[in-house]
């Protein structure tokens, strides 16, 4: 949901910066690569120490690579022409982006998870972490092997920008002093709303598949 409404504000803000890296001869893949690798190691540096605002921050400058790297392979050359790639580096871009945003989430809720299990002292925003963690993991999955057996699974209320984007809101704001009630509760809202996407996705699944 979240992608229909931000996207098209996103891109215009960011596609002078994909085009400054066009020109430095940056590649999709690698804004992909760092992206996730900034994301994963500023998740396991700060979060497990409690540092859950600055996490947060630098978290979030990394993620915006997401947005980025799909700017940049979508990019017309100096003459406007629209850019050539294969279907064989297409299919590549796709797969790798996919598989790192997987990363990039089950690193994230789990060192939020690990934090509120062992120096946060909150063991059930631990526990609603990992079972965010698993729902997001379902959520992607549904999708995932739907679109492999040529089937649609793209409906649901709790997509990947909308768990990414409350889980770091929330916790930097908890860093700030926010009672960690309030998260308590958005990971609740996450965790229903992941599982219902999930039925949503069964549900189309089985209504292709119906003889």
């Amino acid at each position: 949901m979240l992608d229909q409404y931000a996207r098209g504000a996103f891109t215009a803000i960011m596609t002078p910066l994909a085009r400054s890296l066009r020109r430095a001869g940056i590649t999709p893949d690698l804004v992909t690569i760092i992206g996730t690798l900034g994301v994963v190691l500023s998740a396991l540096i700060a979060y497990p120490r409690g540092w859950l605002f600055w996490g947060t921050v630098a978290v979030t400058v990394f993620i915006f690579s997401d947005m980025i790297d799909g700017i940049l392979s979508r990019l017309p050359d100096e003459n406007g022409n629209p850019p050539e790639r294969s279907e064989g580096a297409k299919a590549w871009g796709s797969f790798l982006d996919s598989t790192l945003d997987r990363v990039a989430d089950f690193v994230l809720f789990g060192a939020v998870a690990f934090w509120f299990l062992t120096g946060g002292e909150r063991a059930d925003l631990g526990a609603l972490a990992l079972l965010n963690l698993a729902l997001g993991g379902v959520v992607s999955y549904s999708r995932a092997k739907a679109e492999s057996l040529g089937l649609d699974a793209n409906v649901g209320i709790a997509e990947r920008s909308e768990r990414i984007v409350l889980l770091l809101v929330f916790t930097g704001f908890t860093g700030l002093g926010l009672t960690p009630w309030v998260l308590y509760g958005v990971l609740w809202l996450l965790a229903l709303a992941s599982g219902f996407t999930a039925l949503q996705r069964f549900a189309l699944v089985r209504k292709q598949t119906r003889g």
